[in-house]
C-alpha cells in the first residue's frame, strides 16, 4: 500500500467506525503501541472532524513479541501505564497495525482490562493477514492480505517511520 492508500483506508474505517457505533458518543480509541497509536490519533482526529465531538485517544503500552518487530520470544509483556482517559463503560475501539496470530490483542485486551472495564470493545487493524491462533477477529479491517507464514507485513508510518508505506516481504533467517 503507498501513502495514499494508507490514507483513503483509514478514512474509510473512520466512516465505518462512525456508522457501525451510531456515531462517536460515548467512544474512546486505544493504540497498541507502537504503529496502532499514530493510527488511533488519525481516526479520532476524522472522527471529531465528522462528528463534531471530541474522541479521547489512549495509548496501551505493551511491548510486542511478535514476528514483525522480534524474534526474542513468543509471548507479548505488558508494560504498566494508564491509558489517559477513563475506559469504564465506554465504547473503545482497540487500534493495531497488523493482525497476525492474536496474541498481541489479547495481551492488550488484558491491558485494557486493568484500566477499567469498558461497555464494548471493537477491534480495529489496518491489514489482516490470518494466521490465527486464538479466536480473535477484527470489527474494522482495512485490508486482508493473504500471507505464508515466511512472509511478513511491514507497515511504515510518518510517525514511528518517517516513511508512508505497507510492504508485504519475505522473513529473513
Amino acid at each position: 500500500m503507498s501513502g495514499s492508500e494508507i490514507e483513503r483506508t483509514v478514512v474509510r474505517l473512520a466512516h465505518e467506525i462512525i456508522e457501525k457505533n451510531n456515531g462517536a458518543e460515548n467512544l474512546g480509541i486505544d493504540g497498541i503501541r507502537r504503529r496502532g497509536v499514530p493510527l488511533a490519533h488519525r481516526l479520532a482526529e476524522l472522527i471529531e472532524r465528522i462528528e463534531k465531538t471530541p474522541v479521547p485517544v489512549g495509548t496501551l503500552d505493551i511491548t510486542l513479541y511478535r514476528d514483525d518487530l522480534s524474534t526474542v520470544g513468543s509471548k507479548p509483556v505488558v508494560q504498566k501505564g494508564a491509558i489517559g482517559f477513563p475506559v469504564a463503560g465506554k465504547n473503545i475501539i482497540l487500534v493495531d497495525d497488523v493482525l497476525y496470530t492474536g496474541r498481541t490483542v489479547r495481551a492488550a485486551l488484558d491491558a485494557l482490562f486493568d484500566q477499567g472495564r469498558p461497555s464494548r470493545v471493537q477491534l480495529c487493524v489496518l491489514i489482516d493477514r490470518g494466521h490465527r491462533e486464538l479466536p480473535i477477529e477484527a470489527a474494522f479491517v482495512g485490508r486482508k492480505v493473504q500471507t505464508t507464514d515466511e512472509e511478513i507485513i511491514e507497515v511504515k508510518l510518518n510517525e514511528v517511520d518517517d516513511a508512508e508505506k505497507v510492504l508485504l516481504v519475505e522473513k529473513q533467517d
